[in-house]
């Protein structure tokens, strides 16, 4: 018996990282897991190492898109009952020298992203009297980062963006909850991490280590699982030790 059998699991941007990690451990807990990415060779992937699982094509900025994918995921299975938002993009640089184009993917993608899909998913769920949403915030958005500034303004609007809802759907027994990754590694962060601050992260990690794509993914199933009943409205950080908040 798993903690989510014959749970209906929506994931975005599961093609690889963090996302892949968290579908995985869905499906491994009895989960039917619809894996979305931007990426549709990634998400079909991904779908085919795990049972019953689909590939969906979507982008998260698109809010028809991702009604689509909503009406497509009701008209095949009849409900959704776990939603996790992790699709993200970021593209570091000072602020004082980052272009504003990239503003808007940072925001569109983080920020609007999660807002789309809710807006799609969390009527279904409040039908149902039930659901579960995990939202991928970040550390960036609770103490800051770096060449980041962006990335952590939209991070800290999906950490606020997620108590909110969490008070708004606490009477129809939906739950919102974000988990906030450190240092994480995954091809985003190879993306803008040159060896130097890998090694100066690892250094600054009480354990160590960067973390790793399932070290996230554990925290996101058990608040998606039924024995995270009574925990809505919270925020974890997944960092090693580096952020203690």
């Amino acid at each position: 018996m798993g903690r989510l059998d014959d749970k209906i699991a929506i994931v975005t941007g599961a093609g690889a990282g963090i996302g892949k990690a968290t579908a995985g451990k869905l499906a491994a807990e009895g989960a039917t897991v619809v894996v979305t990415d931007l990426d549709e060779a990634s998400a079909k992937a991904t779908a085919a190492s795990l049972p019953g699982a689909v590939a969906i094509r979507v982008d998260v900025t698109d809010r028809q898109q991702v009604q689509a994918l909503a009406d497509r995921v009701m008209e095949q299975f009849g409900r959704i009952d776990v939603l996790v938002n992790n699709a993200g993009w970021d593209k570091a640089s000072p602020f004082t020298e980052s272009d504003p184009a990239d503003w808007d993917r940072a925001i569109a993608v983080n920020l609007y992203g999660v807002l789309h899909t809710c807006k799609a998913v969390l009527p279904v769920m409040a039908a149902q009297g039930s659901g579960a949403v995990v939202n991928l915030g970040s550390d960036a958005g609770r103490v800051g980062s770096s060449g980041e500034a962006v990335y952590s303004a939209a991070k800290g609007g999906v950490i606020a963006f997620t108590k909110s809802l969490a008070r708004e759907m606490a009477r129809h027994q939906v739950r919102l909850n974000c988990v906030c990754p450190g240092p994480t590694d995954t091809a985003l962060f190879a993306s803008f991490a040159g060896p130097k601050l890998r090694e100066a992260l690892t250094k600054a990690i009480p354990f160590r280590r960067l973390g790793q794509p399932d070290d996230v993914a554990g925290i996101v199933v058990f608040l998606a699982s039924d024995e995270a009943s009574f925990i809505t409205g919270q925020t974890v950080s997944v960092s090693g030790g580096l952020t203690m908040s």
